[in-house]
């Protein structure tokens, strides 16, 4: 095995390919020092190297081959013998006999310089060891679908042997003392950890009449991964409860809480929500990757006339910029985006956000707390005394916000806000409805953003084929031409065909056009008729082409914007 001695650093390699800058290496290095994490998993974790580029160069510098387990079939009897213990603590899989040597076995490493977890594998199963180099990633993944759910059904059924008594009368009060067993610690951390993995954004936790079931949410559907006896319920909500600072002896009232989750190095806040049904307390998480929210604009999925525009629309000095769509449509990503480009040393940034969901250094971020009367009315208030140049507010609800928005923008301030509409139009008129007068509108926004979040198919496996007439209509292209369409499959590497998602998006610019017809009493239609004429690409004609360019099927464009702009 060939190791790093007498050559360049692995840091180094990657900053002479140019898939680092020295800036990067160096944060990441002192990342390294305070988490204690190997530099590829850091690096990969902040997003300045994509798995496969560290992959390559590490196994270019260290001449150790990589392994892509997704693609391997892994033997039962080889995993049975090297263990699960071992696997997890020493992050590798065995995954099959060495073609040229029977007595030594293949084994994907995170670290395949650990010649302790070589000696490990060694000894368990008296085989000599191959290794190949495998991100924790991808190890963790394989170990959680191998063992995840296996882990969970043990500690359930510890659980009920330990109190079988206790739950032997149906009748009987919930003991929140049970809380404190290991074998509920350990349901509640895998099932978080499991969700985290499988890039699930919201965990359910719902009573049913005899059973608990548990579903999550990957990319954007539900999912069921779990059963359990309904006498486990009391104990896993009240282990949440503490947790996530609740009141564990309050069963009767819905509760709000957090909570913060490290896995993988990765930092996750979780939002928990708790709320009484017929059957018990049903308890939704939502899961929300701090760093992943404050991404650099080019990962967010736009093309290229649409970056002009959003560019057009944030290069303002003053102005409301909207961003809207409903909840899970990706308006915070973007809301968080927009303000790392703008944050600049000569600029003072203020947020009023309920809640905070991600730290952003160098901005004066407020959270909302209605006890303490500190609303987004008068955390507005206070702001617009601290000599702000972009403030940021979570999302306007009412008039009172909505207006003190507009006098901001029309006094000098940059403004950033979310709305719940469906399309930029309707924003509009929203805000005529908050009681805003339309030329007032005119002059106080600058831009507004809808977008939605459509499931990413699936490159290795999604199947093509030729569109039908219908589909060429929905898609608004030449019915006589030939158009290549492609439709879920499903295989090991993703969700039912799918594989993550992508955002589509509807950009308006307030041009001088569409301010001029604000002076009359107008409808959303009219408005859109308008900003498509000057070239705007509505939701429905954003999701269509992503299907012609093969993004994503045409199910999923008629499931997420179908029913948009049917008359323009």
């Amino acid at each position: 095995m060939a190791l790093f001695s007498n050559r360049v650093r692995i840091g180094d390699l990657l900053v002479q390919k140019g898939y680092i800058t020295d800036d990067q290496l160096s944060t990441a290095l002192e990342e390294q020092r305070q988490k204690k994490l190997r530099l590829g998993e850091v690096l990969i974790q902040l997003g300045y190297v994509s798995e496969e580029q560290f992959a390559s160069v590490y196994c270019d510098q260290s001449g150790i081959p990589p392994v892509d387990l997704k693609s391997e079939k892994l033997n039962e009897d080889l995993l049975r013998l090297v263990g699960e213990e071992i696997m997890r603590k020493d992050e590798l899989i065995p995954f099959g006999y060495d073609e040229d040597n029977f007595n030594c076995i293949k084994v994907a490493m995170a670290d395949p310089l650990n010649l302790g977890a070589m000696d490990d594998v060694q000894l368990v199963t008296g085989m000599e060891v191959k290794a190949y180099y495998c991100s924790a990633t991808q190890i963790n993944i394989q170990l959680d679908k191998l063992f995840g759910k296996k882990q969970a059904m043990e500690a359930a059924e510890q659980f009920q042997l330990e109190h079988a008594d206790e739950y032997a009368d149906e009748e009987k009060e919930d003991d929140d003392d049970a809380v404190s067993d290991a074998p509920i610690v350990k349901i509640v951390r895998t099932m978080l950890q499991e969700a985290v993995r499988m890039g699930s954004s919201d965990i359910h936790i719902e009573p049913l009449e005899k059973s608990v079931r548990v579903r999550y949410r990957v990319d954007g559907v539900l999912q069921q991964v779990m059963e359990y006896n309904s006498n486990v319920l009391s104990a896993m909500v009240a282990r949440i409860k503490i947790v996530s600072g609740l009141d564990i002896s309050e069963k009767r009232k819905p509760q709000d809480g957090r909570l913060t989750l490290d896995v993988d190095g990765d930092e996750y806040d979780v939002r928990v929500s708790i709320l009484p049904t017929v059957y018990g307390e049903k308890t939704v998480m939502r899961l929300t990757k701090k760093k992943g929210l404050t991404r650099e604009k080019k990962y967010l999925g736009l093309y290229p006339e649409d970056e002009k525009r959003l560019d057009s629309i944030t290069h303002n000095p003053h102005g409301i910029i909207l961003v809207t769509g409903p909840t899970g449509s990706g308006k915070s990503t973007t809301c968080y985006t927009v303000l790392n480009e703008l944050n600049k040393e000569t600029v003072n940034i203020i947020t009023v956000e309920d809640p905070v969901e991600a730290n952003v250094p160098g901005v004066n971020q407020v959270q909302v707390n209605v006890k303490a009367d500190l609303t987004f009315a008068s955390a507005l208030r206070s702001i617009l005394r601290q000599d702000p140049d972009i403030i940021m507010i979570g999302e306007i609800r009412d008039n009172e916000t909505a207006g003190i928005a507009v006098k901001a923008s029309i006094t000098g301030h940059l403004v950033i806000s979310t709305l719940h509409t469906n399309s930029t139009s309707a924003s509009i008129t929203r805000l005529i409805d908050m009681g805003i007068e339309p030329y007032l509108i005119g002059d106080a926004v600058v831009g507004i953003i809808a977008q939605r979040l459509v499931r990413r198919l699936c490159p290795k496996c999604k199947v093509g084929r030729q569109a039908t007439v219908e589909e060429k209509r929905m898609l608004r292209i030449d019915e006589e031409k030939d158009q290549l369409i492609y439709d879920p499959n499903g295989c090991e590497d993703c969700n039912h065909g799918y594989r993550g998602r992508v955002a589509i998006y509807e950009i308006m610019p307030i041009t001088s056009r569409i301010r001029s017809i604000l002076h009359q009493t107008v409808t959303a239609d009219e408005i859109q008729k308008v900003a498509v004429e000057e070239g705007m690409n509505t939701l429905r004609m954003a999701g269509a082409k992503n299907v012609i360019d093969g993004v994503t099927s045409i199910a999923e464009m008629v499931r997420v914007a179908y029913d948009m702009d049917e008359e323009v």
